[in-house]
């Protein structure tokens, strides 16, 4: 974004009684339905700084975990709609959860004010080192042979890792032991000691695995070849073009939040994508920051009305559970 564009940004967050000028008052609340250090998490740490920054009052990440993230979104669904709760989700707990739990008891179309898209972000597949598997060819040749006998594990019942997960294993017509964890980080540290054989997470959490020599990347889902990882073929250069699914974050607010200061959240956000700093954090770790014309409110309201209807499809396709 242009230096006119931040400019003018700047000023509208900080002037105008249109735009809630007495908001934000008081530290906000950015739940993070995830655990710490996976993905969803430090996306937000980076957007929380940021926003932070530029709003003169502090954004607060609190993780709060359990039920595949619906407890932390649920509980910014019920949160009084002043702004001040946010939640920190991705096209699992915005879109995919509301099949994945038919008890979820509120619907995120309906029941949440998008505030912007963050970033899309790209899924690796990496192997312990101890798999003895070198490349994807060998992976599925391995899960072939094997029939449930390789362990594949993810960060918990309805997360994008689950999804990924049974999506893969269902598109390349393969089985494996599914594992499920209390967050990408257990899964990866079971990943490292050789006690699963294979996690498929996003690029923020697995490049650094993969660049540290502690686990190997076989496949991403990307067009191209990511610059962080030049050795790691594409799922269509390896042989699966079929499995192609990258994850996209977002903030949203409770459905009732005022106009006035949806607004503001928003300038906010926006300013927050066009740092400096965080793009180049970003960047780093292959997450994608959307077009201008694709940020804001509207842009992922339709998106997640459009996912939510897609996951529809592919969850009943796939026979996916979360429990």
């Amino acid at each position: 974004m242009g230096l006119l564009a931040r400019v003018v940004l700047g000023l509208v967050l900080l002037t105008g009684p249109s735009w809630g000028q007495s908001f934000p008052s008081r530290p906000i609340t950015l739940v993070v339905a995830a655990a710490a250090g996976g993905t969803t998490d430090v996306l937000a740490r980076f957007v929380a700084k940021a926003m932070s920054e530029n709003l003169r009052q502090s954004v607060v990440v609190e993780n709060v975990v359990g039920g595949g993230a619906t407890v932390g979104t649920r509980r910014v669904v019920r949160a009084e709609p002043d702004g001040y709760s946010l939640i920190f989700g991705n096209m699992g707990s915005l879109a995919a959860n509301l099949w994945l739990f038919p008890q979820l008891g509120f619907d995120p179309r309906q029941d949440l004010a998008p505030v912007g898209l963050v970033a899309t972000v790209p899924m690796v597949l990496s192997v312990s080192n101890k798999s003895g598997v070198r490349d994807l060819a060998g992976f599925l040749a391995k899960l072939r042979a094997s029939d449930k006998g390789v362990n594949f594990g993810h960060a918990g019942p309805g997360t994008t890792g689950h999804l990924a997960t049974a999506t893969f294993l269902h598109v390349t017509g393969t089985k494996a032991t599914d594992i499920a964890y209390r967050g990408a980080g257990p899964a990866i540290n079971d990943l490292l000691s050789g006690v699963i054989d294979a996690v498929i997470d996003q690029t923020v959490t697995m490049i650094p695995l993969h660049t540290g020599g502690s686990a190997k990347a076989i496949a991403v889902t990307a067009k191209a070849r990511l610059a962080q990882l030049p050795d790691v073929p594409t799922f269509a250069e390896a042989g699966a073009p079929q499995f192609d699914l990258a994850v996209w974050n977002a903030i949203a607010a409770p459905a009732a939040t005022p106009r006035p200061v949806l607004d503001r959240l928003e300038a906010s956000l926006k300013l927050a994508l066009a740092d400096p700093d965080l793009r180049r954090r970003f960047a780093d770790l292959a997450a994608e920051l959307p077009e201008a014309d694709q940020q804001g409110g509207e842009p992922l309201r339709r998106l997640i009305a459009a996912d939510a209807e897609r996951f529809g499809v592919i969850i009943k396709a796939v026979g996916l559970k979360a429990e």
